[in-house]
């Protein structure tokens, strides 16, 4: 039985994962979508009322028959490689290739379907309501009159992506960016603009859930830092017991969402109070691994190596 990675080439974090399947004698293929047609290759029959499938990647050959189970990582766009590409050719190639992957009994991590829906940041928003999780106020709108209220009740609010910095043309990343009440929000009209009231911080949270495996670390913040992501604190990544009520939480996030791996980013305000700010389906963990020693990449090449018998099993004693 084989694990199938859809990732790109240069992919550390997946090397990680498929260094662990390979010391447990795990068979794996790694298929980066942009490399079919060309470098890989498939074919699907439906004939005599049976379904046969095959991938060949650099001579290696996956039936489908033979597949544990897909982790979509960082896949590349269907046919992107191709000699010539083109809109129509990838819709083509993605039609062919999940169409039969999705025909296989195989495990996901994540299903596209489910991981498509929970990219959607207002929807992530009312999942983790209701789960239980602390949200701050929240407005993601097109009307400046709405955006500039907004402001005034909460004074201090931040702006941010929705979506995450656009790739390609133009060249843009947002941060989280705090504004104030006299902020003029007359730019709001030209695309909508995701408000969230402050939360002054003490610490980001990083917990990474995997299966019904979690692993949470913590960063100091230095005063008044508002993204993590940008600017170095000087404090490194290190592990932090998880609340009681954040587990359930985490537990009932996952479930509605129907992920089995999901990487969570909180702010841990003065109070010591983990409030949820987004969930990322596909989200990096290397690099809390390497500065705390948690043993995340294990936890996913287990869970994607795991007979699905195992993982009812393990499910029923979370």
């Amino acid at each position: 039985m084989t694990v199938l990675i859809l990732t790109s080439e240069e992919d550390v974090t997946a090397d990680m994962v498929v260094a662990k399947l390979h010391e447990t004698g795990v068979s794996v293929m790694r298929l980066d979508p942009a490399d079919l047609p060309g470098k890989a290759v498939l074919s699907a029959h439906y004939a005599h009322g049976d379904f046969e499938g095959h991938l060949s990647v650099n001579g290696h050959v996956l039936s489908t028959g033979g597949l544990r189970s897909v982790w979509v990582r960082r896949p590349g766009k269907p046919a992107a490689h191709a000699p010539h590409p083109s809109a129509w050719l990838t819709a083509e190639t993605r039609q062919a290739l999940f169409g039969m992957l999705y025909s296989a009994s195989a495990r996901w991590m994540n299903h596209p379907r489910n991981a498509d829906r929970a990219r959607l940041k207002p929807w992530q928003l009312r999942v983790a309501h209701l789960s239980s999780f602390a949200v701050p106020p929240t407005v993601i709108t097109t009307t400046p009159r709405l955006a500039r209220q907004f402001a005034d009740e909460h004074r201090n609010v931040v702006v941010k992506s929705a979506s995450g910095p656009p790739p390609g043309d133009p060249a843009l990343a947002l941060p989280t960016t705090l504004v104030g009440p006299d902020t003029d929000f007359s730019g709001v009209a030209a695309g909508p603009a995701l408000l969230q009231r402050y939360v002054p911080k003490r610490a980001d949270i990083r917990l990474t859930c995997v299966g019904t495996r979690l692993f949470a670390a913590r960063k100091a913040a230095e005063p008044g830092q508002v993204d993590g992501r940008y600017g170095d604190t000087e404090h490194a990544w290190e592990v932090v017991p998880i609340p009681e009520r954040v587990r359930k939480s985490v537990y009932e996030y996952v479930d509605l969402a129907g992920l089995a791996y999901a990487a969570f980013d909180f702010a841990e305000d003065e109070e010591g109070l983990w409030w949820f700010l987004e969930c990322n389906q596909s989200g990096q963990f290397g690099f809390v691994e390497l500065e705390t020693g948690q043993p995340i990449s294990e936890a996913v090449a287990l869970w994607l190596s795991e007979r699905t018998a195992d993982r009812r099993a393990s499910r029923s004693h979370r």
